[in-house]
C-alpha cells in the first residue's frame, strides 16, 4: 500500500473512532435525544447526496430494507445504547458484527464457514462475553442495544450482496433519505423536547451534526470506498481494526472510560477473532466483512 493511502486509511479510522466518542457526548453529556440526533445526521447526508438520488436502485424494497438496517436501525440502536454504556465497551461489542455477517451469510447466502473462520467467530464472541460479563450474567441494556446495532449492520451488509452494483453516492443518498424518514417519525413519536435540548447546547451541537454527516458519513466513507477499489480486501480489513483500538484510546482520554485487565483481555480476544475472520474469507463476502470490521 502506498504511504499516502495508508495515511488516508489511518485518518479514516481515527475519524470513525472519534465519532464514536463524540456520539457518546452528544446523547449522554448533552442529553440530545438519540433518534433526533440520528435523524438530523441523515437529513444532512440526504440533502448533500440528493443530486445522486435517481434513478432508484432495484429492487426498491431491498434498497429500503438495506437502508433501514445499515442506516436508521443500526445508528438508532447505537446512539440509544451509548446513553448508558462507554465508547470503549461499545467499540468491542460492535465487533460482533463480523461473526454476525458470516453467520447470516451462511443462513441467507448459503455460504460455508471454514474451521478457521469458526475459530475466529468463537474467539470474538468469547472476547465480547468477557467484556460484557457481570456477576449473574446481567448484561446492561446499553450493551444489548449495541449488539443489536451490530446485528442490524450485518443484516444490511448481507442484503447488499443480493443487489447489483450501486454507486456509493447513490447508495448513500437512499440510506440518508430512508433513514431520515423513519427516524424523524420515530423521534416525533417516542421522544420529547428535541428542539429545546438542541437549542440548549447551541452551535456545538450544530457543528457536531455537520461533522458526523459531512466528515464521517460523506467524507470518510467515500475515501474508504475509494481504497476498496484500489486494494485487496485481505489488506484493508485487518487495518481497519485501528478503529476500535482508537475508540478505546479516545474513550479513556476524552470521556474517562473505565478500562481494566478484563476489558484488555476480552478486547484482545475479540480483535484476534475479527482478524482471523477477516484474513480467512472467500472473495464473495470480502466487502461485507470489511464493512463490519469497523
Amino acid at each position: 500500500m502506498r504511504v499516502r493511502d495508508f495515511l488516508l486509511l489511518v485518518a479514516v479510522c481515527l475519524i470513525w473512532a472519534f465519532n464514536n466518542v463524540l456520539s457518546k457526548i452528544i446523547v449522554d453529556s448533552w442529553a440530545i435525544p438519540p433518534l433526533f440526533y440520528a435523524a438530523l445526521r441523515f437529513a444532512v447526508v440526504a440533502a448533500v447526496m440528493l443530486p445522486w438520488l435517481l434513478p432508484m436502485p432495484r429492487p426498491a424494497w431491498r434498497i429500503v430494507a438495506i437502508a433501514l438496517c445499515l442506516g436508521g436501525g443500526s445508528f438508532a440502536l447505537l446512539f440509544v445504547g451509548l446513553q448508558t454504556t462507554s465508547p470503549s465497551s461499545a467499540a468491542i461489542v460492535l465487533q460482533m458484527g463480523v461473526p454476525f455477517t458470516m453467520l447470516l451469510s451462511v443462513l441467507i447466502l448459503g455460504e460455508r464457514i471454514h474451521w478457521r473462520r469458526g475459530l475466529g467467530i468463537a474467539l470474538t464472541l468469547v472476547g465480547v462475553l468477557i467484556v460484557t460479563w457481570r456477576p449473574g450474567f446481567a448484561l446492561s441494556t446499553g450493551l444489548w442495544l449495541i449488539a443489536a446495532s451490530a446485528f442490524s449492520g450485518a443484516a444490511g451488509a448481507v442484503l447488499m450482496k443480493q443487489v447489483d452494483d450501486v454507486a456509493p453516492f447513490r447508495f448513500q443518498a437512499w440510506v440518508g433519505l430512508v433513514s431520515v424518514t423513519a427516524l424523524g417519525f420515530a423521534s416525533a413519536t417516542f421522544e420529547q423536547g428535541q428542539l429545546a435540548a438542541a437549542l440548549a447546547v447551541g452551535w456545538p451541537f450544530l457543528a457536531a451534526v455537520l461533522f458526523t454527516a459531512l466528515i464521517v458519513s460523506v467524507g470518510a466513507h467515500s475515501v474508504y470506498y475509494h481504497l476498496i477499489d484500489r486494494y485487496e480486501a485481505n489488506l484493508l480489513a485487518p487495518l481497519t481494526l485501528m478503529t476500535p483500538l482508537a475508540t478505546i484510546g479516545f474513550g479513556v482520554w476524552i470521556t474517562h472510560d473505565h478500562f481494566d485487565l478484563r476489558m484488555a483481555i476480552g478486547g484482545g480476544l475479540a480483535m484476534v477473532g475479527v482478524l482471523i475472520v477477516a484474513i480467512r474469507r472467500k472473495p464473495a463476502t470480502a466487502l461485507l466483512v470489511e464493512r463490519e470490521v469497523r
